[in-house]
């Protein structure tokens, strides 16, 4: 969401994105990594250099983002973290958590990281 609010700076570094969300270096730089390898952000080297998104914002969704950075542990796994725990053998939270599950993830689908560009929205990460 950094870079789409930024999108109008170019190449933003790892050190200026950490700087101004108040984060480790080392957490965003892995987690910026992790978006390049997926051909979702590219990462560019020299005095200009850093990182810009590699493919249209109407095409990013939230949710994309959210599972290629935590993986589908949030949408598949027990809210109170019981392997036994499936629709076949639900535990006591089972049918209070999934529709909050299928709502989160019908949003997160359905928002893509152009509605935070700054023409769509207020700006999230004021420097």
């Amino acid at each position: 969401l950094y870079l789409a609010q930024n999108r109008q700076r170019g190449n933003i570094s790892a050190e200026e994105i950490a700087t101004d969300l108040g984060i480790s270096q080392d957490f965003i730089s892995k987690t910026l990594q992790g978006l390049v390898k997926v051909g979702m952000i590219q990462s560019n080297r020299g005095k200009m250099g850093g990182f810009s998104l590699a493919r249209d914002p109407e095409s990013i969704t939230l949710l994309e983002i959210v599972t290629i950075i935590d993986g589908n542990e949030a949408f598949e796994n027990c809210v109170m973290g019981l392997p036994q725990c499936h629709s076949d053998s639900p535990c006591a939270l089972h049918s209070k958590w999934q529709p909050l599950r299928e709502a989160a993830q019908a949003m997160l689908s359905s928002t893509t990281v152009a509605q935070f560009e700054p023409s769509k929205t207020e700006v999230i990460f004021d420097r």
